[in-house]
């Protein structure tokens, strides 16, 4: 069974949205840079499902669940992301889901980082995700059906935040990009996009915003929308 993969799979959103769609019945695999953040992130989503470490062949959680698989992956390195993302392919096809939530968030004012810090955060947050997209599209396409979702944010940008405030209007320029490319062939492009800062028990709980990503996941084609906005407000 075709599952879900999440892309800066952290203990925020990331950790949420797994959940969510492991909820659902969709194996999951998960991608992060760092094997700690994997191994707890992996150990909450293990609740609903049965987690392996796919580079190490260890299996846990419980016996009657989703599986939960986890590939160490720098998404700056697009060598490493292919071969994560051909991997999730090989454990469970190609995904129905893909979730691009890795982020390089600091605050940073106009002027203040070199250039090779602004094309380390543009790296994060947009060629990721365009990568990402380059790998899975195609074969949802081919397939018919698919979702692609990356976590936006900066709805309006903030000179306290120049680089990410660039990367999340990125964000917006390529799901548009994506959706004109994919959209016809049946693959849903879209953004949900944060505006505040992530937090369990506030207006901004990771659990609430995960919800948006599995409604858009499950939106009919003819009501799809290429962009979500979290405001906190009811």
């Amino acid at each position: 069974m075709s599952g879900a993969v999440i892309i800066g799979a952290g203990p925020g959103i990331g950790q949420a949205v797994a959940r969510r769609f492991a909820g659902e019945g969709l194996p999951i695999t998960l991608i992060a840079r760092g094997g700690e953040t994997l191994r707890a992130v992996a150990s909450e989503v293990a609740s609903l499902g049965v987690s392996h470490g796919a580079s190490h062949g260890a299996s846990r959680g419980a016996p009657h669940g989703v599986p939960v698989v986890t590939l160490q992956a720098d998404c700056t390195d697009r060598a490493e992301l292919d071969a994560a993302l051909d991997r999730a392919i090989g454990e469970h096809g190609v995904p129905e889901v893909a979730v691009y939530n890795a982020a390089l968030v600091r605050a940073d004012e106009l002027g203040e980082l070199s250039v090779r810090e602004h094309l380390e955060a543009w790296a994060v947050n947009v060629v990721g995700a365009l990568n990402a997209a380059a790998r899975l599209a195609p074969a949802m396409a081919a397939r018919g059906r698919g979702t692609f979702l990356v976590t936006g944010g900066m709805p309006e940008p903030k000179p306290q935040y120049v680089s990410l405030s660039l990367g999340k209007a990125g964000v917006r320029t390529l799901v548009a990009l994506l959706d004109q490319q994919y959209g016809s062939s049946g693959v849903h492009v879209a953004s949900v996009t944060v505006d505040g800062p992530v937090a369990p028990g506030t207006d901004f709980d990771p659990d609430d915003i995960a919800e948006h990503y599995w409604q858009l996941h499950t939106q009919p084609r003819h009501l799809w929308n290429r962009e979500v906005l979290h405001t906190g407000r009811s």
